[in-house]
């Protein structure tokens, strides 16, 4: 018991690197998923350079949070980058033309559904949010608070 008492911290963060991390490739290489949630957020949005970099964008932000979550003295600000980043897809999963189950069209031309993007985005803010609010007090310090 001593053991799961002394490692359960380490649980949000391994959920937050198997979420984000498997998902950073098809961010920067074009991957036809990813491009397609990025086209329709953009177009959702209105910006242009969204459709086209949005991919980028948050692959680097997922990037750093993953980086920043593994790192003791820097998971806060992970965790808080982590949930702010899920916070976006959540949003843009409910509130966009991309729906909870983002239906898109792979290389060849055939139909894909993946519904599992937007509850893995909802484990991941809550892993993130919990991180941020255990090391609140370090997040403050930043800031002067």
């Amino acid at each position: 018991m001593d053991f799961i008492k002394k490692h359960i911290n380490w649980l949000p963060v391994i959920l937050i690197v198997v979420i984000l991390g498997p998902s950073l490739p098809f961010k920067f290489t074009g991957h036809p998923q990813p491009t397609h949630i990025f086209d329709v957020v953009g177009q959702f949005l209105g910006l242009e350079f969204f459709r086209a970099y949005g991919a980028i964008i948050i692959g680097v932000a997922e990037l750093v949070a993953v980086i920043t979550v593994i790192m003791p003295k820097t998971r806060p600000f992970g965790g808080l980058l982590t949930a702010g980043t899920m916070a976006g897809a959540i949003f843009f999963h409910l509130a966009s033309p991309l729906g909870v189950t983002v239906t898109w069209m792979d290389e060849n031309g055939a139909t894909q559904q993946d519904g599992t993007l937007f509850y893995t985005a909802i484990v991941a803010f809550v892993c993130g949010f919990y991180l941020a609010a255990k090391g609140k007090d370090q997040i403050l310090g930043l800031i002067g608070k």
